[in-house]
């Protein structure tokens, strides 16, 4: 057998082979199924989770600077945000742990948040131009900023803690500048959430089928 003939009956082995997946896939609903044919919101509500902590801890840490430039503690932001549960003690607080607490759900709330953010931008924005992401993303931080300092805590706090600590100790500027930094964080890393479906290369055998009939 020549090497003509060796190379025909390869590629008579790989058409078969190719048919055979081809038979195989149609029958197999986890196979036909992928990638999603629609928006994959669990792959988008995860992401955003993810990418949303980034944000948080973007934005924290330009609490942490102004702090220090303004000369307080530097995570005044979470001295002020514990009054909600602490009432004033939390502004005089200085306990390694429950500050340590206290940013865990800083970066907690920043994650949750990050869900409907990343899956929002990522559906209505994702072919637009970086310039009307930028746009509708800081209309949408502020928008956050307005409904929950003014729209929320300005009657739950003194319903919880009797007073208004949080927009009476955080600055209207420093209060808006802090979720700016996050939908504009958001927005920097949202490349690195989105969905690229893996598929395989037609020139290559393909070895989905036999792991998926492998799983079952």
């Amino acid at each position: 057998m020549n090497q003509e003939s060796r190379l025909r009956e390869l590629e008579d082995l790989r058409n078969r082979v190719s048919t055979l997946e081809a038979k195989i896939e149609a029958s197999n609903p986890r196979l036909t199924n992928w990638p999603p044919r629609r928006f994959y919101w669990m792959y988008y509500a995860i992401a955003g989770f993810a990418l949303g902590g980034i944000g948080a801890m973007t934005s924290l840490l330009f609490n942490v600077v102004v702090s220090f430039f303004e000369g307080k503690h530097p995570l005044h932001i979470i001295q002020v945000y514990l009054t909600v549960g602490l009432g004033d003690t939390a502004l005089t607080l200085d306990n390694s742990l429950t500050l340590v607490l206290g940013c865990l759900l800083y970066l907690l709330f920043g994650m949750l948040l990050g869900i409907p953010f990343h899956s929002i931008i990522s559906r209505q924005l994702g072919s637009s131009s970086m310039l009307l992401k930028f746009a509708v993303v800081t209309v949408a931080s502020l928008t956050v900023w307005i409904v929950m300092f003014y729209g929320i805590l300005s009657w739950l706090q003194p319903m919880l803690s009797g007073g208004n600590w949080i927009l009476n100790e955080i600055p209207w500027w420093l209060a808006a500048a802090t979720h700016l930094v996050y939908g504009w964080t958001m927005l920097a890393v949202q490349h690195f959430g989105r969905f690229v479906p893996f598929l395989q290369s037609t020139n290559q055998p393909r070895k989905t089928t036999v792991l998926a009939l492998h799983g079952q």
